[in-house]
């Protein structure tokens, strides 16, 4: 060995030994304190396991014998101090089934208040293990429909919440428990209180649940909110379910819930694109499809439904593009009546009115009212039926004319001089249109007033079209001669 290594090895046990010294003088500057020494993990940092078997298997049966001769405290403070030996020795299975045992034995002795208290103390023991705790959750859950009247019942699936609360790895649990409360609530007529119970678990974050369990809890949780009346809360939770996820097969009975009950809600708003989109998504589910009656379950129904909030929808270009897009539906030939009225507005021609199926547009109006809360709805859609027909007569009147004369314009569309004002002036006011009404002249403009700059720019784009369609024409011409020349 050369003399540096020598002197490298020296150094090195030098250091170690400067170590070991410092390290032993920490430990009895600790000791001398009253500090406890840390000596670390008891194998290669693992967790040192204690095997409590035979142990638990005794003391559960001696507090089982307490329990029977009427001394369940004692039983359960004997289990409670196994239950501290398991939890730190890291004797998960015997930990379990001390836990479990101790809740058994009040379930056993019909005593729900102390079953309520038990479960509190395990939870709040230091560094709980989440295998007892679901142990617990789980064991409890099966007594719930066993409790001998609703406030035991009430106070079992409270306790048990509280315990879930916070806690990833029993979040199904939650869920369930949830809306087995709300149930109760809502049974006892309490529903703003089911509904602020159900609200509170944002099932849409959880991983344990499938996507038929999340949409299912989202869709009671709907049905809540409009019952509570909340209506600005039911677009938001209704907003946390994906069309796409809907439109899967084994999803279609979730589906139909759904639009169900956003149906109920955008009739409250009055909505009428949105109601015929609802429906337009009910007529085209496959499980609908198949059903050829004329009942409210058909697909006949639907899509009356749908044509029908089409043209009660305002013009917009989403609605334009709809209206055209059911026209041309393959099904509807099978209702001719409604062919014919949807016909009507995708042309563009003045419509009188009463429209010439008038009579069954106000029946389906009357039949979707009567199932919906309200009284002013069925009036509210039958001046809907007049004023949508109005300004699509308005519209194909602009279409036509630059100019006209008022008391003209009234005659063409049914309506007094002041009820066509009325509507001219709304139709403006919502951007749909543009007019001016010279009340002295009484004249309507429909075309503004175009400036001379706009007229020449116009007039040297078509010059420019012009001159570049004579070249093409030139082009082709030649390319012709020489053709016929080789």
């Amino acid at each position: 060995m050369s003399d540096s290594q020598e002197k490298k090895e020296d150094g090195k046990a030098a250091d170690e030994g400067n170590t070991r010294s410092a390290s032993q003088i920490t430990a009895k500057a600790m000791k001398a304190m009253g500090l406890k020494v840390d000596k670390g993990p008891s194998v290669a940092g693992i967790e040192k396991k204690e095997d409590f078997t035979e142990l638990s298997k005794v003391q559960i049966a001696e507090a089982t014998v307490l329990a029977e001769n009427g001394e369940l405290d004692r039983a359960i403070e004997l289990l409670l101090s196994l239950e501290k030996k398991c939890r730190l020795g890291n004797d998960i299975m015997s930990l379990t089934r001390t836990v479990v045992a101790m809740i058994t034995l009040c379930h056993e002795r019909g005593d729900w208040a102390k079953l309520n208290t038990t479960v509190g103390i395990i939870n709040r023991r230091h560094q709980q293990s989440k295998h007892a705790i679901i142990a617990i959750i789980d064991k409890a859950m099966e007594w719930v429909d066993q409790t001998p009247g609703k406030e035991e019942r009430k106070a079992l699936i409270t306790a048990l919440r509280d315990v879930t609360e916070g806690k990833i790895y029993v979040e199904a649990q939650r869920a369930k428990l949830t809306r087995q409360l709300a149930i109760m609530l809502e049974d006892e007529g309490k529903t703003a209180e089911a509904c602020d119970a159900m609200l509170d678990v944002y099932v849409e974050t959880y991983g344990a649940l499938s996507k038929r369990e999340k949409i299912d809890f989202i869709l009671d949780q709907i049905r809540l909110t409009i019952a509570k009346q909340d209506w600005v809360r039911v677009l938001i939770v209704a907003k946390k379910i994906q069309m796409k996820i809907l439109n899967e097969p084994d999803l279609q009975d979730l589906k139909l819930r759904f639009h169900k009950l956003m149906i109920e809600y955008y009739m409250h708003e009055k909505d009428a694109f949105e109601l015929a989109n609802a429906y337009y998504e009910l007529a085209t589910t496959p499980c609908v499809e198949e059903d050829n009656s004329d009942g409210l379950t058909g697909w006949k129904f639907h899509l009356k439904a749908c044509v029908l909030f089409l043209i009660l929808s305002k013009h917009t270009n989403h609605q334009s593009d709809m209206l055209h897009r059911v026209a041309g539906e393959k099904r509807l030939p099978k209702l001719p009546e409604w062919k014919q009225t949807i016909g009507l507005f995708t042309t563009p021609e003045i419509i009188g009115f009463p429209l010439p199926h008038q009579a069954l547009v106000e029946e389906l109006i009357k039949t979707i009212c009567e199932g919906q809360k309200g009284d002013d709805l069925f009036p509210y859609w039958r001046r809907q039926t007049h004023e949508r027909t109005t300004q699509h007569n308005l519209r194909v009147a602009a279409k036509y004319y630059k100019r006209i004369h008022t008391t003209r314009l009234a005659q063409l569309i049914g309506l007094t001089v002041d009820e066509t004002e009325t509507q001219l002036a709304s139709l403006v006011s919502d951007g749909a249109l543009y007019a001016k009404i010279d009340r002295p002249d009484g004249v309507v403009t429909f075309k503004p007033k175009v400036t001379a700059e706009e007229t020449l720019s116009a007039w040297s784009s078509d010059i420019g079209q012009l001159l570049s369609l004579v070249e093409r024409t030139c082009h082709l011409i030649n390319k012709e001669h020489m053709i016929h020349k080789l």
